[in-house]
């Protein structure tokens, strides 16, 4: 784990907001979160139990801590939620997943990667992905590749390869409850 040394990340600890929209720019979810750092594998930030994750319609508070790895791919988000959540692995396929003025933003492209405690390891909303790629008019590259960074990141999480196995996130979980911030 490091402090901040890459351009437009705030300092370690620093409360900031994750921001998703839609591919035609549409608000949609955001998440209160706190920077915690980089290692090898991206941007890490944290998002304490009671914190909260509103988009249009919905507005609600995290039951337990979670970490979300942004990779420097800029096309998914890894979210590793703390036991007991019944959802232990919850991956946004995204685009454009980055930091701009200093907090996370990104274009969420609707397939999922979950593992829940109940329906094991699945991709997730492909009947969204199937109507929203039509209406928005996902570009053909783009989908190909999502269509296939899903697959094997579904075949990541279900041999538990870094940074989708227990201590990866488990250290950085560990972080998020030292800095304290409630």
């Amino acid at each position: 784990m490091s402090e901040n040394t890459l351009p437009d990340r705030p300092p370690v600890g620093s409360r900031i907001l994750f921001r998703w929209r839609k591919w035609d720019g549409s608000e949609h979810w955001v998440h209160d979160c706190v920077y915690l750092g980089s290692d090898r594998w991206g941007d890490w930030v944290g998002q304490r139990a009671g914190w909260r994750s509103f988009r249009p319609g919905r507005d609600n508070r995290t039951e337990f801590d979670n970490v979300t790895l942004l990779p420097p791919t800029a096309d998914y988000a890894f979210t590793r939620n703390a036991r007991p959540d019944r959802t232990h692995t919850y991956i946004d396929l995204g685009w454009d997943v980055t930091f701009r003025g200093g907090e996370p933003t990104g274009i969420d492209m609707d397939l999922d990667v979950v593992d829940r405690a109940v329906g094991g390891i699945y991709i997730d909303d492909r009947d969204e992905w199937d109507e929203h790629r039509v209406h928005y008019g996902y570009p053909a590259d783009i989908v190909a590749h999502l269509e296939a960074l899903a697959v094997d990141l579904e075949r990541k999480v279900r041999t538990a390869e870094a940074p989708f196995d227990e201590a990866t996130a488990d250290a950085w979980l560990e972080r998020l409850a030292a800095l304290g911030a409630a």
